[in-house]
């Protein structure tokens, strides 16, 4: 697990005794972001916080990051969402207007970024979250915001999530981004040390009048939908009462991982499909399920099994962003040998998608070291040492990871991604998951 900068740790990973973060302003400029928590390289310092571009690229050809102070543009207007049954009505209707979305990108911390959301959107994702955002630093840091916000026009359905512990920073936070997605989403999932220390995600579930207070809030004063991510308690009752307290503070969609506080490791601990299930039927506005997507077919089984309005993947995504258009690892094919054939695809053409994108979208070095090591994962067990290359590699460039991918097929590396026999990848939801 790689270990945040000294600074970013100091500060937050503060003891604040439970008073929030974000009541103590600090020098924001010092700051980079958080290093993620999943990638498995070691990370290489100030090196890997520039923000990747393609020197070929002019200065017109540039993309730039929205502008974050326009007006919204959705229709509607503030406080609609709290008024009775028709708030439940616009719920479904802004859902329907979207296309009702079931293959859905979840937030990633450093990996939910704009070009990978693009990757993951041409092979079947309807929809996608942004990675979260600390609100008080994307209210305070313009670099912040410029480099960890980023979308175009082609990246909708989307969701900007914020975690949060203020009502009123959360609010200011999200009408900068307002016009620029389709729900602003609170994270209140969150398992990881830092979120308890800095007080927001998971760890507000031990003080539900400050969740409702942040619902409302935006509730009352947004044009755009609210979102909300959440965890399920241990007892199914507590979680139903959670669930119906959001919905009546003015949530709009409900995504629930069907695992507690304390299940982090997503391969010790099965999401509980049965706690989503009796989610779903408690409310009236649109509920996704997280937890458990590994391939198509758990994709059938959740839908299914939950009755849920779509699903979200987050760990296998990382590994084989073709997920959705019913590719699928080796790994998961064991039991299915007979039933799958070789999807003429694998992670290496992924990776050179995936930077191609990042050469439009640049984005932090950090991030993209991270996707290289989760989509050649597997390449990495046949070759390790490109990998050790790879991690000697302190200034990384486009040059040398095109010519990293090339050297492992070079060596004469073959790990393909699979499909069910008669499966499309250009095809249709029903035709993939077979509902």
């Amino acid at each position: 697990m790689n270990k945040p900068k000294p600074l970013i740790s100091a500060i937050l990973n503060l003891n604040l005794h439970r008073k929030p973060l974000f009541s103590n302003p600090i020098h924001l400029m010092a700051l980079t972001q958080t290093r993620t928590t999943h990638s498995d390289p070691p990370q290489n310092d100030a090196e890997d916080d520039v923000l990747c571009s393609n020197p070929e690229q002019t200065q017109e050809e540039q993309p730039s990051s929205p502008s974050l102070d326009e007006t919204p543009s959705f229709v509607g207007s503030p406080g609609k969402y709290l008024t009775g049954v028709s708030r439940f009505e616009r719920a479904w209707a802004h859902w329907t207007k979207l296309g009702r979305p079931k293959l859905i990108v979840a937030p990633m911390v450093d990996n939910s970024e704009l070009p990978f959301r693009m990757l993951c959107r041409k092979y079947g994702a309807e929809a996608a979250y942004t990675p979260m955002l600390h609100s008080r630093i994307f209210n305070e840091n313009p670099k912040y915001r410029s480099e960890e916000f980023t979308t175009c026009k082609e990246d909708r359905p989307l969701f900007v999530q914020f975690c949060a512990n203020d009502p009123d920073i959360l609010l200011e936070a999200a009408r900068r981004v307002e016009s620029h997605c389709d729900y602003v989403d609170i994270n209140l999932g969150c398992p990881q040390r830092i979120a308890r220390r800095g007080y927001y995600g998971a760890f507000l579930m031990d003080n539900l009048p400050l969740v409702k207070s942040l619902v409302e809030k935006l509730a009352l004063n947004l044009n755009v939908p609210v979102s909300c991510k959440i965890r399920v308690f241990p007892k199914l009752e507590d979680t139903l009462k959670y669930a119906k307290m959001l919905e009546d503070a003015g949530c709009s969609l409900l995504a629930v991982h069907g695992r507690t506080r304390d299940e982090k490791d997503g391969k010790k601990f099965r999401a509980d499909w049965n706690d989503i299930k009796a989610v779903k039927n408690e409310l009236r506005i649109p509920v996704l399920a997280n937890g458990n997507i590994r391939h198509m077919d758990d994709v059938r089984n959740c839908l299914e099994e939950t009755g849920a309005d779509g699903v979200l993947s987050a760990e296998t995504l990382l590994e084989n962003p073709a997920l959705f258009a019913g590719f699928r690892t080796s790994n998961w094919v064991a039991d299915n040998e007979k039933d799958s054939i070789d999807g003429k695809l694998d992670q290496a053409d992924l990776v050179v998608q995936y930077l191609k994108l990042c050469e439009k979208y640049p984005v932090p070095w950090r991030m993209i070291r991270s996707h290289v090591h989760k989509m050649l994962g597997d390449w990495f067990r046949v070759q390790p040492q490109v990998r050790e290359e790879l991690n000697a590699q302190s200034r990384l460039t486009f040059e040398f990871l095109y010519g990293l991918v090339d050297q492992l097929r070079e060596l004469g590396v073959q790990v393909p991604l699979h499909q069910k026999d008669g499966a499309s990848a250009t095809g249709n939801l029903a035709e993939v998951i077979g509902i």
